[in-house]
């Protein structure tokens, strides 16, 4: 009984040093900011925000949705290809480009009917390639890919992650109006376990 109680009050303790001794240090900060964590092996908010800010800039100051019969064009948004062998959403890409589009007036965005805009895998750009009912008359597609390269020299990491958007006419040969591509590098030190 008394090794119980000893036991019981040591795991009492060291609960109570663990609870006390935690701080909460959580704070709110600018997604995308200065203040973001960093990292070499992954695509962050950051970089999203960069890559999408980037290219909607770009695109709103080239002039090629402005190359419509009759204004609004209508753009059909394509699923961009994630190549980096990571899994992630590109929403975080695209909803930004669409919404900005969207706001611009210059154009309304399509994805296919019944569908998911957000889909992915090579079967759901199939279906999108496919679908007949992305929009009556698309003017134009939105396309791309998300690329990583990364090497190593001793201790040092580097990863290039590339973002590449294609605005597209529509036809038997897609006419780019519009070409994009943003990299981001980022480099640091490897951990000492792990990768």
């Amino acid at each position: 009984m008394k090794t119980k109680l000893l036991l019981l009050a040591t795991c009492s303790a060291v609960t109570l040093g663990f609870t006390g001794c935690a701080t909460n240090n959580a704070r709110v900060i600018d997604t995308g900011g200065r203040e973001s964590i960093t990292t070499v092996g992954d695509i962050n908010d950051k970089d999203f925000t960069a890559a999408a800010t980037d290219a909607i800039n770009s695109l709103l100051a080239s002039g090629a949705l402005d190359k419509v019969a009759a204004p609004p064009a209508i753009v059909a948004v394509s699923l961009i290809q994630n190549r980096t062998g990571l899994h992630y959403d590109t929403s975080l890409l695209t909803k930004k480009i669409r919404v900005a589009i969207s706001q611009s007036g210059k154009a309304l965005t399509a994805t296919p009917a019944g569908e998911d805009p957000q889909g992915t895998g090579l079967a759901a750009e199939q279906r999108f390639l496919e679908d007949k009912k992305v929009a009556k008359n698309p003017d134009f597609t939105l396309s791309g890919k998300i690329l990583k390269t990364q090497v190593r020299a001793g201790k040092i990491r580097e990863a290039t992650y590339t973002f590449q958007l294609s605005l597209t006419a529509p036809g038997s040969l897609a006419v780019a109006l519009w070409e994009f591509e943003r990299q981001i590098t980022k480099q640091g030190d490897r951990p000492a376990v792990g990768f």
